[in-house]
């Protein structure tokens, strides 16, 4: 039992890669401190054995409206069975630590109920849950450290064992660093695979995708090394007035390779291009060689990825299609292995302060804030030279962007549409900032046929059966689905009269912004989906058109009596957009003209609306 005691286990769940930091970072605290780590995601961890374990620490990200990141998924069915009796976990310590963003209703909800079932099953809690905010200045390192300091003076009182030398204890950070966690091995050209040269093509690109994603250490899971398929852009619209302040564009694209079945709600995810001249500069400013071949391995073979492949890559291209290096601003891990290779006294220094919890605001106001890139990072502190395995350990993985599918399949067979904002802002310090990815599709020229690699995934609107009534509400991009929705339902309605349609659109003026003007029109009238005659609606609220500001609810509530009956006929309710406020705000007036249609309380109604949502007629999906 004893070396039991001196294993400390790190369970962790991911949607976008914070979680895996989070989870790293107190693994790496852990060990600094002398106490043995294993670390690994959810989905690898075989939940029947929790009860042998000692000490367990869970780090998980809420995704969404409260949904359980994919890789959780399994083992929270698993915790959930009814046959678990109080006493299954009895022995075992635990302590859950959670990253959400308060912007959102169910603020870090999978966090929430992880505690609670885990006290539930009779394990022990060693310190109170942490929650990690996005909103937080510092994001979810706000409130880790503290989290992580109370955690290692707790578990040196339940075992002192965990830490030989004592919890404040910290071995440097130079006798560490001597060992990254990857290796990279380089090839002479005459023994590379043949592969590499001979072929072309689709399945060459995707070759290289996966051969380069599969080796990263930015652990994509496998799902997302090998594109699904390949699309090419057939058109690029601006749906917005030309020198107005948004720029949102429809795009059409058709399959290169054979089609993929999808339906009206799922998302499509997209791997972006990187600009060639950062990639370059990159290159340059690491010293590196674009044409040498590389394969990269885990240090510790016992921890490799059996499928990982040894067919070597140009180290470019590695670059390109797994590192990150003019979007994502690095974590403050990387700040602290650069302040170890900084020759440069002053820039040693401040790389050392940004690394310490003294410097942690100043380096959100010069990181996060200011979304600096790896590459603006690193040209800030020139006397730095970090060998290529620490880049390749340390550097934000190239993460694919989701859309939702804003066509029909039946409607488009061999395509998909998109509908996308092109994301561009000026930092608190007054530099232009822009998306990669929205800024990259609005760039492609339908003329070159450039293959884009994407993946298809279920969204959180599933698609509604023709008889139900639907209440849609979208402003913005938001409308983007519903676009589908509309498109879809006409089909099934030449068919056989579909239900109504009530649509509820948002936007800042009617001559700049208005989505899809003429598709909306068409089908509000003469009979159409959206029409009031056949018991739905399409009802705009412009924001900017007039002194006082109308958003969607405003219009929702100007219509609540035939919003309530659409409700009484079983009604779907369907919201997509922005996450800020809007959800919570259009949930709120869901609430109010319940409660004043059917003559209940707020309270009574908001429970109503909570159990459309468990029934599956109450449906939001958001994005940031």
């Amino acid at each position: 039992m004893g070396e039991k005691h001196r294993q400390l286990v790190i369970l962790y769940a991911t949607q976008t890669g914070n979680a895996l930091d989070a989870a790293e970072q107190i693994g790496r605290e852990a060990e600094r401190r002398g106490c043995p780590v294993t670390l690994s995601s959810l989905d690898e961890f075989d939940a029947s054995s929790l009860p042998q374990e000692d000490t367990v620490i869970f780090v998980v990200s809420t995704t969404g409206q409260g949904d359980t990141p994919d890789s959780m998924k399994a083992f929270w069915r698993f915790l959930l069975q009814k046959n678990l009796t109080k006493g299954w976990l009895e022995g075992v310590h635990y302590s859950v630590f959670g990253l959400g963003d308060s912007g959102y209703q169910k603020y870090n909800f999978v966090a929430k109920k992880l505690d609670r079932r885990l006290l539930d099953l009779g394990a022990i809690a060693i310190v109170e849950r942490g929650l990690g905010d996005d909103q937080h200045p510092s994001g979810y390192e706000g409130a880790l450290d503290p989290w992580m300091s109370t955690l290692w003076h707790k578990l040196y009182e339940i075992n002192p064992k965990f830490f030989p030398n004592g919890p404040d204890f910290v071995i440097p950070v130079s006798k560490l660093i001597d060992q990254p966690k990857v290796q990279i091995t380089y090839h002479e050209t005459d023994k590379v695979d043949s592969q590499l040269s001979s072929a072309a093509g689709v399945n060459y690109i995707q070759k290289q995708i996966e051969r380069a994603r599969l080796m990263s250490p930015g652990k994509f899971s496998n799902n997302k090394c090998k594109p699904d398929c390949f699309l090419k852009m057939v058109r690029n619209q601006s749906l917005t007035r030309v020198g107005s302040r948004k720029d949102v564009r429809h795009f059409e694209f058709e399959f290169v390779s054979s089609a993929i079945k999808y339906e009206v709600g799922d998302v499509l995810e997209v791997l972006p291009g990187q600009n060639p001249a950062a990639v370059d500069a990159f290159i340059q400013r690491c010293n590196l060689d674009p044409e040498s071949l590389i394969t990269v391995h885990p240090r510790v073979m016992e921890n490799a990825q059996g499928n990982a492949p040894n067919v070597p890559i140009k180290l470019k291209t590695y670059v390109e299609l797994t590192m990150d290096i003019a979007s994502a601003s690095p974590r403050r891990y990387f700040f602290e292995v650069m302040s170890f290779f900084a020759t440069a006294q002053h820039e040693k220094e401040r790389l050392e302060y940004f690394a310490s919890p003294e410097g942690r605001d100043d380096l959100y106001q010069y990181n996060q804030k200011e979304r600096r890139t790896v590459l603006e990072v690193l040209e800030d502190f020139p006397s730095v030279q970090m060998p290529f395995e620490w880049l390749v350990q340390l550097f934000p993985p190239l993460k694919t962007r989701a859309f939702s599918i804003s066509s029909s399949p039946s409607a488009h067979p061999n395509q998909v549409h998109l509908t996308v904002n092109v994301v561009s802002w000026t930092t608190p310090y007054k530099r232009k900032k822009t998306g990669l990815c929205s800024t990259w599709l609005a760039k492609l020229n339908p003329q070159q046929s450039l293959c884009i690699p994407v993946w298809f995934q279920k969204g959180s609107l599933p698609p509604p059966l023709p008889s139900l009534p639907l209440i849609l509400v979208g402003p913005g991009t938001g409308c983007a689905p519903f676009r589908g929705f509309v498109e879809e339902r006409s089909l099934q309605d030449a068919s056989h009269k579909a239900a109504p349609v009530m649509f509820f659109f948002g936007c800042q003026n009617e001559d700049n912004d208005f989505l899809y003007r003429d598709f909306w029109s068409f089908h509000a009238r003469d009979g159409g989906l959206l029409s009031e005659e056949r018991g739905g609606g399409f009802y705009v609220a412009f924001s900017r058109d007039q002194p006082q500001k109308v958003y969607v609810q405003h219009k929702m509530r100007e219509h609540s009596q035939r919003i309530w009956n659409l409700v009484l006929d079983g009604a779907s309710i369907y919201v997509a957009g922005s996450s800020t406020k809007m959800p919570a705000d259009v949930m709120s007036a869901f609430e109010e003209i319940i409660a004043k249609e059917a003559n209940i309380s707020r309270e009574t109604a908001g429970m109503l609306l909570r159990r459309l949502e468990r029934e599956g007629r109450y449906h939001v999906e958001a994005w940031s």
